[in-house]
């Protein structure tokens, strides 16, 4: 489904990707790991097709994306870590206009937006503006617009900071139910995101891959995630 191989992104002297190599099957829900600065945010970026890679490449599905962008586009969907919301619209209107950003027109966008609205249970502020609505909401909208069209894939950067302990049960509840019909990457300096949500993880430090497993083979009755990745971050 996703093949990345030899990505680097140079910003000048600073290297923030190096060297990244991964797979990810259909299905599968891969944790993206690491601290502050280590290039996660960089390489979502790339593999979405927001932000040129200064080498490598990124195949999503048998499209290559920087070959072919809107291919690649029309089969993702994207959260940033700053949801692309526009605070003057409703709810309604915000994602009717991605949806025909998207290409979807007539009754097919009105299933769509019904469908997204359902699905991210924001159906209840579905009229109400965007910015003068919670952050936990303006997350799911987030989430909504990127579901809009049904990609296989999502990626979703940091999609719980910043929110309080009852939002944050809440949208890790929701990515688990889309995760049961999309592979999904999620990108996060938070364990127990990973601990609760996904079945590979990936831990990136400097810019570079440091550990690829299966959350089982990273822990033991010996070590915890917490441990393996202080670890692999420290050296």
């Amino acid at each position: 489904m996703i093949e990345v191989s030899g990505l680097v992104k140079r910003y000048h002297e600073l290297v923030a990707v190096d060297h990244i190599q991964f797979r990810v099957d259909r299905g599968e829900v891969l944790g993206f790991l690491g601290p502050n600065g280590a290039g996660k945010t960089t390489s979502m970026r790339i593999l979405t097709g927001a932000l040129p890679a200064t080498s490598g490449k990124v195949v999503v599905d048998g499209f290559d994306v920087f070959e072919a962008p809107l291919e690649v586009k029309r089969r993702i969907g994207y959260l940033p870590e700053v949801p692309p919301l526009y605070q003057d619209l409703d709810t309604s209107s915000f994602l009717r206009f991605v949806g025909r950003l998207k290409g979807l027109r007539g009754r097919k966008l009105e299933e769509e937006l019904e469908r997204v609205l359902a699905a991210c249970s924001v159906q209840n502020v579905a009229s109400r503006r965007i910015g003068n609505l919670s952050k936990g909401y303006r997350q799911r909208i987030g989430l909504a617009q990127a579901l809009l069209g049904d990609p296989p894939v999502l990626v979703l950067d940091e999609p719980t900071i910043g929110l309080d302990p009852n939002q944050i049960v809440e949208i890790r509840t929701l990515i688990r139910t889309l995760a049961e019909q999309h592979t999904v990457i999620l990108s996060t300096h938070i364990l127990p995101e990973v601990t609760q949500i996904c079945s590979r993880v990936l831990i990136v430090h400097r810019g570079r891959i440091v550990a690829d497993d299966t959350l089982d083979r990273l822990t033991s009755e010996e070590k915890t995630l917490e441990q393996t990745f202080h670890d692999l971050t420290q050296r």
